[in-house]
């Protein structure tokens, strides 16, 4: 279906999707990595409630090896878990503000925010492993190279099936959630791409809309064949790696909002992430010293971070704070704040939306409903707001031109003194 979109350039759809949508799934996937992450350390402090009496364990406790089996109900394991979430997340967040703070040379600025996620990764590993009398769950890696299940199945998943012969009608009937699935896919890898390209950005280079669907098509096929997963978008670390590489001006008045001078577009970083994935191979016994609670701060704070930026969120942000002191943005200063709050409480009602149906059975439908927001922006909500407030509040540019009046044509003569 992939290759078939893109044999008839159907990426060019993606000029229907607007930033209301854009801003729902961007919001959506950031609160989804915010709560995993506490829905995972609410699970540490499941298994290891506070008791009057521990357990007693058989095993010397070491932080430099990970049990055979996972223990439960041990002491201060929910605490340590919760201290190391916490100070990765911080240490992580502060090392990023530190960028463009005043203390030492700029390189070492950059040095330290640029690298804040692995030097907060390496410090509270260090502080996992001084601490050999606590338990913490580790990050569970094969020690050799393998399929997930040896005794289950090889390297190849036969397409016809393995123990019996595939059905022919689940063939057809395959149709359907493999379109529900590519809806998905189309719509994250787009989007990902449009967040990434937005004006205010000022990229130099193209985004390959259709070069990008054909080789997930291409991967996905190859990854089907032989049980590997997917290749995805991954919104929020897109977002979190242009981030990193975007340089702000620094010649900006008192008070005035920083401005996105240049983004280094590159593709050195990209290639090392991916060449230190595969890497991850080989370094099984040093992965296995990472504590699962210094990746749930990771998480929160990718899932923190990329929030930045995205209207939706600021806008939800003024909805508690009072209007004299709301910024001076163009979707503040020419809508009422009642219609702007309304904008922002049907998007956030479009998230629930989602949120319910990703979280029960009826989850395959998410990619039908997601797209249902497109429609719902281009028919339903010009009946609501004026063209000029949605102009303002839902539009590619940070400063569109508002003039009511039209373009006056006086302006662009050169008038006698």
């Amino acid at each position: 279906i992939m290759i078939i979109m893109v044999a008839f350039e159907g990426s060019l759809l993606i000029r229907y999707i607007s930033p209301f949508t854009q801003e729902i799934f961007a919001f959506l996937i950031s609160i989804i990595f915010i709560y995993e992450t506490f829905n995972n350390l609410y699970e540490v402090f499941q298994e290891n409630p506070l008791l009057d009496i521990y357990p007693a364990i058989n095993q010397q406790r070491s932080n430099f090896t990970q049990p055979a089996k996972h223990p439960t109900q041990q002491p201060n394991t929910a605490l340590l878990s919760l201290v190391m979430m916490v100070g990765t997340f911080f240490l992580a967040f502060f090392m990023r503000k530190f960028r463009n703070s005043r203390f030492l040379g700029g390189s070492a600025r950059r040095i330290i925010g640029d690298f804040g996620i692995p030097i907060s990764l390496l410090l509270m590993v260090s502080v996992d492993i001084l601490i050999i009398d606590t338990y913490t769950k580790k990050l569970n890696v094969p020690l050799e190279f393998s399929v997930t299940s040896p005794m289950k199945r090889g390297w190849f998943i036969h397409p016809l099936g393995t123990e019996q012969n595939f059905p022919t009608w689940m063939i057809f009937g395959s149709v359907i959630p493999a379109l529900l699935l590519f809806i998905l896919i189309f719509l994250e890898t787009n989007i990902t791409t449009l967040i990434v390209s937005k004006r205010e950005r000022q990229l130099v280079k193209g985004s390959g809309f259709h070069l990008d669907l054909l080789l997930i098509g291409v991967g996905a096929g190859a990854c089907g064949i032989f049980g590997l997963p997917w290749q995805a978008a991954a919104t929020v670390r897109t977002i979190a790696h242009v981030n990193a590489l975007t340089v702000m001006s620094k010649n900006i008045a008192p008070g005035e909002a920083p401005k996105i001078e240049a983004v280094k577009e590159q593709r050195i970083t990209g290639l090392m992430a991916s060449f230190l994935v595969g890497l991850s191979v080989v370094m099984s016994r040093a992965l296995q010293l990472i504590p699962m609670p210094v990746l749930f701060g990771i998480f929160l704070y990718m899932g923190v971070t990329s929030l930045t930026g995205i209207q939706l969120y600021e806008r939800l942000l003024l909805i508690f704070i009072p209007p004299k002191h709301h910024p001076d943005h163009i979707y503040v200063t020419k809508v009422r704040t009642s219609k702007m709050h309304l904008f922002t409480v049907i998007q956030l009602a479009c998230i629930v939306t989602l949120w319910v149906i990703k979280s029960t059975i009826i989850s395959l439908a998410f990619p039908f409903v997601l797209i249902l927001t497109v429609p719902t922006r281009r028919f339903i909500l010009p009946k609501i707001f004026k063209e000029a407030e949605l102009m303002a509040l839902d539009s590619e540019e940070s400063h569109p031109n508002l003039d009511e009046d039209g373009d006056d044509r006086y302006r662009e003569l050169h008038m006698p003194l």
